[in-house]
């Protein structure tokens, strides 16, 4: 649910965040580590070699279990928390062996849900996980892998959900997120329905110092700037880009629209259908 806020002050007027009913609980001790930040530098020479990053606040990172590998052992969610780490929830799972184990959390769990890892007899259900030929087809699927045993690589952010379009050859056809649909094996393991928090993208930081506890630094437009620090600034008043080949970025190559993929990359093979 989204929620915006009495104008009381300038950075409150245009906030706007998701609040969601979540577990109020400190997070797992035991599946918890230390976070340690490079703020955008370089560990060998100190220098900036990400722009943008910089500061936030401090956080522990959530050891997640992209793997799932507890086969056929029910688990129960325990808790559904806030991880600093990514933009979706992840719930907490305690499995009948005692173990517990953090996963990303599927739209639409709730506390006291049993859901389990299968490569046979798992139901179709949101929060387990099955190999992709044991999915039918126009099934919502997310956390995917991208080689037999592997870990979820695919589809992880929040509100996203790749749709399982057919399945022949050894292999699954996929519709990601972006439009693009790809080959994965048929035996790769996936978990049905969509990551958690889609309201994400809806969200208004509101002022920049909210952005600055996320650990953005700030970003200057290229037009702000003067002619020896980038190729779009310069001129009096609000000027025109003035390039013939349209937008560069800071170091003089060419930007928006250039496609980046190697030519001759082994997995575009795989590739059905190229992302709009």
């Amino acid at each position: 649910m989204l929620k915006s806020y009495k104008p009381t002050s300038p950075g409150i007027r245009q906030l706007v965040r998701v609040r969601a009913k979540l577990s109020k609980k400190r997070p797992e001790k035991k599946l918890v580590v230390l976070h340690l930040k490079r703020h955008g530098r370089s560990k060998s020479s100190g220098r900036i070699t990400v722009r943008h990053k910089g500061g936030g606040h401090k956080k522990l990172y959530r050891l997640i279990d992209f793997l799932r590998d507890k086969f056929d052992i029910p688990a129960k969610v325990t808790s559904i928390e806030y991880d600093p780490n990514r933009n979706c929830f992840i719930c907490l799972l305690n499995y009948q062996d005692g173990e517990k184990r953090y996963i990303i959390a599927p739209e639409g769990i709730k506390i006291g849900d049993e859901i389990v890892s299968s490569f046979e007899s798992a139901m179709l259900k949101i929060g387990n996980r099955l190999p992709l030929h044991k999915i039918p087809v126009g099934t919502q699927v997310h956390d995917i892998e991208l080689r037999p045993g592997s870990g979820g690589i695919l589809v992880r952010s929040a509100g996203s959900a790749a749709q399982v379009l057919a399945t022949e050859g050894g292999y699954a056809q996929l519709k990601m997120p972006s439009g693009e649909v790809r080959m994965v094996k048929e035996n790769c393991l996936a978990t049905i329905g969509q990551v958690s928090n889609p309201e994400y993208s809806a969200q208004v930081i509101g002022k920049a110092g909210r952005a600055r506890w996320l650990g953005r630094r700030p970003i200057v437009r290229g037009s702000a700037m003067n002619p020896p620090d980038h190729p779009h600034g310069g001129g009096e008043g609000r000027a025109p880009i003035g390039l013939r080949r349209g937008h560069k970025t800071p170091w003089g190559k060419q930007a928006l629209g250039v496609k980046t993929r190697r030519k001759k990359k082994p997995s575009s093979r795989f590739i059905l259908q190229r992302r709009k």
